[in-house]
């Protein structure tokens, strides 16, 4: 439980507060024009917010290396042919 306190309570950043105040913004006025699909899309917004969490997951978006891990390349080895 301690992990998700911390998630919710830490690293906000601009992107983050602008995807809560949209999520919440396209909330009320989905409640208002009574459109369920509208709360659902909404939803998402608030709930990634205040998760902290985006659509790839952790990691989603780094390249994997040769050896199937993100991170820097391995070293290659290289012979010479005559």
């Amino acid at each position: 439980m301690n992990t998700l306190k911390q998630r919710i309570f830490t690293n906000w950043n601009l992107v983050r507060v602008i995807r809560l105040g949209l999520g919440v913004w396209l909330l009320v006025m989905s409640v208002q024009a009574k459109d369920m699909a509208m709360a659902f899309f909404s939803a998402f917004f608030v709930a990634t917010a205040i998760g902290g969490i985006g659509c790839c997951g952790v990691n989603g978006c780094a390249v994997p290396n040769g050896n199937g891990t993100a991170g820097p390349p391995n070293e290659i080895d290289y012979e010479e042919i005559k």
